[in-house]
């Protein structure tokens, strides 16, 4: 049985190191934890870095000043190796929010000075002691829903600070059964087989039901929010948006992981597809859009029963030329 012990003990380190050090003292920690070839990708505006100095000076110092008394609220955590490599490297995978005091601007996001929550979602490849690797994916528009100022112009979903898992078991600090791992890999594979080209030629309920429970959660990102059921996800996202989408490229993703109930993926990007329909309020544009998205997953017995995505909604749609982040600056 693996139990990645030392490699959930490292990120667990790095985030409490992360979370306390001084604002002056944040450049060392990335500093200390990063790996030489370190690689480092986040929602727009931030994109690739490879310098653990940039990483601290041009987003943790940044935020940690905006969002005073950080605290860092786990709901999943669990370790894996990844399959497309052939199971050669090791990453752990975090998500929850990021909770403080939202008392200085952010990106030309207005302050509040209450409480607000910025969720995130972060895979972490690990090699020798250090963090080769990390792709920092958050929900910057949930946080400017929160301030007043959502970006988009409708959601056909619902908007709220979303829990973690309905079980309470998403925290895995201990090792766990190999085989429920594997489970839970073969679910999400068989998902993005029937799912993950829109070409399967069966009704859309039918398809998403050889995959999914009934009851599903789809825990979606502001600007397209979430959704209860496979009735109401089909009609509240899936639906709408194969119809506004076309030509999808095939899935890519960098890793794709899994241990007990959990597991996921993360792509730079993901596919790529062109709006050809209408979108979140928008006409077609004919262009074609990146799509960076990490989903989690939750399996039930044969089937995913939960699923938390996180999608550079603000990216995609500076690549159809409209910068939602620049307007919201204004």
């Amino acid at each position: 049985m693996t139990d990645f012990k030392s490699e959930k003990t490292l990120i667990q380190e790095y985030y409490n190191a992360l979370d306390t050090a001084p604002l002056d003292q944040i450049a060392g920690v990335e500093q200390t934890y990063a790996a030489d070839t370190y690689v480092w990708r986040g929602f727009h505006p931030f994109g690739e870095l490879t310098n653990p100095a940039e990483v601290a000076n041009m987003f943790w110092v940044p935020l940690r000043t905006s969002l005073t008394r950080i605290q860092r609220r786990l709901d999943i955590f669990f370790a894996g190796t990844n399959e497309l490599d052939g199971h050669a490297s090791t990453w752990v995978v975090s998500m929850g929010h990021l909770m403080g005091l939202f008392d200085q601007p952010w990106l030309g996001v207005k302050p509040t000075c209450k409480m607000a929550m910025l969720r995130y979602c972060a895979f972490h490849r690990v090699e020798g002691g250090k963090i080769a690797e990390q792709m920092m994916y958050f929900d910057l528009p949930h946080l400017m829903a929160q301030a007043g100022q959502s970006p988009f112009p409708v959601q056909t979903a619902a908007h709220m600070v979303q829990p973690g898992p309905m079980t309470h078991t998403g925290l895995l600090f201990e090792a766990q059964d190999p085989a429920e791992g594997q489970a839970t890999r073969d679910a999400i594979n068989r998902m993005v087989a029937d799912l993950g080209q829109w070409n399967l030629g069966l009704p859309l309920e039918e398809e998403l039901a050889l995959s999914w429970h009934d009851d599903m959660l789809w825990w979606g990102p502001e600007g397209i929010g979430a959704s209860y059921t496979i009735e109401r996800y089909a009609k509240q996202h899936s639906g709408p948006f194969r119809a506004a989408f076309s030509d999808r490229s095939k899935t890519n993703h960098i890793a794709r992981v899994a241990e007990g109930e959990f597991g996921g993926f993360a792509g730079w990007p993901n596919f790529t597809a062109t709006l050809s329909g209408r979108f979140m309020g928008h006409e077609p544009t004919g262009k074609r859009g990146e799509f960076r998205v990490i989903d989690l997953y939750r399996r039930e017995g044969d089937k995913l029963a939960e699923n938390w995505i996180f999608i550079d909604l603000l990216h995609f749609w500076k690549t159809q030329g409209v910068d939602y982040l620049a307007e919201a600056a204004t």
